[in-house]
């Protein structure tokens, strides 16, 4: 029988966060592939687990792939750990699941800690609807692209960002989405967490004074829906009725139904939108 593929959330600072099925699966698979064999084998030891080790990480990301699945083709259970959290957010993990489903091989996940949720429970803003967008790209076109698609994002936003970049990527987060609300989260589940709540001039000042250490999670409000209504509202009234009225009726629309959506566009009544029309018919 074909062996299986078992994700594994590892901690991602207080070692007590990991699970007693994680434990148990770590130590009876006959195979745990780790993004960095010299961070996970600390964890490994301080458990007493002894299961051989190997490396899969982005740079091997494919090809190692398939050398793994061809073991677990052949009866190899494997398990697949990251430096910390859960396996395929924001790693190279994605990329195995993916090739095991096109090769028929059996995958499950063993759920734990993940930093984007930790953050985004901690963070005191909407938890509801979220969204989570993980280090923003490093190419400035596509960077850009992100940028501008999150600014109308009416959900909250989670960005990771390492110390050494934390302050330009906050100028530019101010730049693209104006000065929101946000929760900085550091060193999550470990000694020194911090959760600082703050806007973000607030905290470009405060991170330009005073440094910044260890890995963040920025938990970000995401915009609001009032301010989308009028900013809408404001650039349809930049036209006349008539002109909002043929935009619809040029699409095929039929004369009632685009008045009613010019009404709702305008935040008026469709009475009110009759009169203006009738009113700009008898100038």
């Amino acid at each position: 029988m074909a062996g299986k593929l078992y994700l594994c959330a590892t901690p991602i600072g207080n070692l007590e966060d990991i699970t007693l099925r994680v434990l148990r699966t770590l130590k009876e698979v006959d195979l745990i592939a780790a993004e960095d064999t010299r961070n996970s084998i600390h964890l490994l030891n301080h458990f007493d687990i002894k299961t051989p080790l190997t490396s899969y990480h982005e740079y091997n990301k494919v090809d190692k792939a398939y050398q793994l699945v061809e073991k677990m083709q052949q009866g190899t259970n494997i398990a697949l750990i990251t430096d910390a959290g859960t396996p395929g957010i924001s790693d190279p993990g994605e990329d195995l699941v993916r090739i095991c489903y096109e090769q028929g091989i059996e995958v499950t996940s063993l759920p734990g800690a993940a930093a984007c949720i930790t953050a985004l429970t901690l963070s005191g803003l909407p938890t509801r609807r979220f969204s989570f967008e993980a280090f923003l790209p490093k190419e400035k076109k596509e960077r850009a692209a992100v940028l501008e698609e999150l600014k109308n994002d009416t959900r909250t936003l989670i960005v990771y960002e390492a110390p050494h970049h934390l302050l330009g990527t906050l100028k530019e987060l101010q730049n693209a989405l104006g000065n929101r609300r946000l929760t900085v989260c550091r060193e999550l589940t470990k000694k020194f967490e911090t959760a600082f709540q703050t806007t973000f001039s607030e905290a470009i000042r405060y991170y330009e004074e005073q440094g910044v250490r260890g890995e963040c999670v920025l938990v970000i409000e995401g915009r609001s829906r009032e301010e989308l209504v009028q900013e809408a509202q404001q650039s349809w009234e930049a036209i006349s009725v008539e002109e909002h009225m043929e935009h619809y009726l040029s699409t095929g629309m039929d004369r009632k139904s685009a008045m009613k959506q010019v009404a709702k566009d305008r935040g008026v009544g469709k009475r009110e939108i009759y009169q203006m029309l009738l009113k700009a018919e008898n100038e």
